[in-house]
């Protein structure tokens, strides 16, 4: 499943239910010209909208955020140098290869002559001019726990986990389900008060209704925006949190929904590995919107005064659809790395995961292939704001069989911060774990694209995951002799660290301080990725 984050939603449902400078690090390098964090961080002020929409790209030192110092990498070491060109592929629910801020930056096939209808590069896929659906016209899917439930009690121990977390997520989404109803209710009820679709928080202060209803709805809405902030959009932010409750009673939990019926292969046969089709945006182009946003961190027109800024400048993304609104299937994900690596991508971005995976194995032998041709894999650390060094939170797809030791040394897994360094600078929905996630990346209120040429803030590991590869590409590219285990390795030793102090996941009650651990439980580094650090290092090591 995509590793999106509501923006807000999560902090207003918590209110609803309940009832309506620090220390830092000095980073340790052989080189002296690496960033290195001051005794105190202070904002000096407000982030301006301007800061906010490329926060990933600033620096500690000169802006006070935790960017990962991108600007300064362009202004002081990449100015005047050429680099080759780097494939990235974007295994995801689609991009919109026709976005204004994409276009030119998008992988074409050689090899094959469009619309012709035939095979031309004889790789068994007709037409693959910008990559490949694997997915076909399918759009919703179950998650894997409701397919493994759905096939019946086996007696194994995989059933009995599914099961429960089956039953605990149903009924979650159930009192989901009459929040956001509630919510909704409350909204109608303004809307009609104030005989107005959007409304701002002033808005509020202006109905002098008496009606009880439309008083007590005031009192709630004007909490949300108190909470959510000014920026808050009731219409549209009701709508996604909607739209995300009733696809999990509708797809997501609905054992009674087929979703892979239209695609019309077996999912359980490897080998049937002819189908889906060219069209890599899918049936419906906005709900390519993840893929399209993943894109865009990466690879969207850098200083062309259009939406936010790539990473990378010298990148062509191929894209590999095969992450539905659901959980994806291990088949998908194991031929869509296969059909990148065999398409010459140098860096694949992995911005999905699920806690079941029942043919694990096709998706292993696909990692250990993309190792061999020196294939960097990016992959998302999951926001359920878990320590998945514990085996009941594993996130799949993963480079270990045990859970403890790596079998391949070209999957990187990233894990997100906020643009607040202190305590809290990892985000809350953060995944972590000191075995299992490497380093951390920007992954909050990021800005980039989504179809038809519009722009937008989603957050999730999704983001911080195409941040760090956005740096991979960097490397690769004006490295392009350093291997894919050496730039894993340059990613997670060049990065700024943490601070010694962070708090870890969710705060399960908002009414209290929450507890901050050592920043050694975080991840294998409790470091941030730096884009100016990693160049340095990277040529460092190419000198050897």
């Amino acid at each position: 499943m995509n590793h999106i984050k509501p923006l807000k939603l999560s902090a207003f449902a918590l209110l609803v239910l309940a009832g309506c400078s620090a220390s830092v690090q000095a980073q340790v390098s052989a080189s002296k010209e690496f960033i290195k964090a001051p005794l105190e961080i202070v904002k000096k002020a407000p982030v301006t909208e301007n800061e906010l929409k490329r926060w990933s790209h600033l620096d500690l030192i000169k802006d006070s955020i935790p960017g990962m110092s991108v600007d300064k990498a362009y202004a002081e070491l990449l100015q005047g140098k050429n680099g080759v060109k780097v494939i990235v592929g974007i295994v995801d629910s689609g991009v919109d290869i026709e976005h204004e801020d994409l276009k030119g930056m998008i992988w074409t096939n050689p090899k094959e002559i469009p619309g012709n209808g035939i095979d031309d590069d004889k790789n068994g896929y007709i037409d693959d001019v910008n990559g490949w659906n694997f997915l076909g016209n399918a759009v919703h899917e179950n998650l894997e726990m409701t397919r493994i439930v759905k096939k019946g009690d086996d007696g194994s121990a995989q059933y009995k986990e599914a099961l429960a977390q089956y039953t605990e997520k149903s009924e979650k989404a159930l009192k989901d389900k009459e929040q956001v109803d509630f919510l909704l209710d409350v909204h109608g009820t303004l809307k009609k008060a104030l005989n107005k679709t959007t409304y701002k928080a002033e808005d509020l202060n202006t109905i002098t209704s008496t009606d009880p209803k439309v008083s007590r709805s005031k009192i709630i809405m004007t909490q949300i925006f108190t909470n959510a902030g000014p920026t808050f959009d009731p219409e549209a932010e009701l709508e996604e949190y909607r739209e995300q409750v009733y696809d999990q009673l509708n797809y997501n939990l609905n054992k009674e929904y087929d979703g892979r019926k239209v695609v019309g292969d077996n999912p359980d046969d490897i080998k049937n590995n002819r189908y889906g089709n060219n069209v890599v945006f899918g049936p419906d182009k906005e709900k390519a919107l993840h893929g399209t946003h993943v894109a865009g961190i990466i690879a969207q027109i850098r200083g062309n005064n259009l939406g936010g800024d790539g990473v990378a400048a010298n990148v062509e993304i191929l894209t590999v659809r095969a992450v539905p609104d659901g959980d994806e299937y291990d088949k998908d994900i194991a031929l869509a790395i296969r059909y990148a690596v065999d398409n010459g991508a140098k860096v694949i971005n992995g911005s999905f995961g699920k806690s079941f995976s029942p043919h694990k194995d096709w998706v292993y032998d696909a990692i250990k292939y993309a190792a061999k041709k020196d294939v960097l894999i990016v992959h998302a650390a999951g926001n359920d704001g878990y320590n998945i060094d514990e085996t009941k939170n594993i996130n799949y797809p993963n480079d270990s069989k045990d859970n403890i030791k790596e079998f391949s040394d070209n999957v990187i897994t990233i894990g997100a911060i906020n643009k607040e360094y202190g305590k809290n600078v990892v985000a809350g929905f953060s995944n972590f774990g000191k075995i299992n996630v490497d380093v951390f990346a920007p992954g909050e209120e990021i800005y980039a694209t989504v179809p038809n040429n519009k722009y937008k803030y989603l957050q999730g590991t999704s983001m911080a995951s195409p941040n760090a590869a956005g740096v991979a590409t960097l490397i690769r590219s004006y490295y392009p002799k350093l291997k894919a285990a050496q730039v894993k390795q340059i990613l997670m030793e060049s990065g700024v660290a943490l601070p010694s102090q962070v708090v870890l996941g969710e705060n399960p009650n908002p009414d209290q301080e929450p507890v901050a651990v050592s920043s050694a439980e975080s991840s294998k580094t409790a470091k941030m990725v730096n884009a100016y650090n990693a160049l340095l290092l990277a040529e460092k090591m190419s000198k050897k």
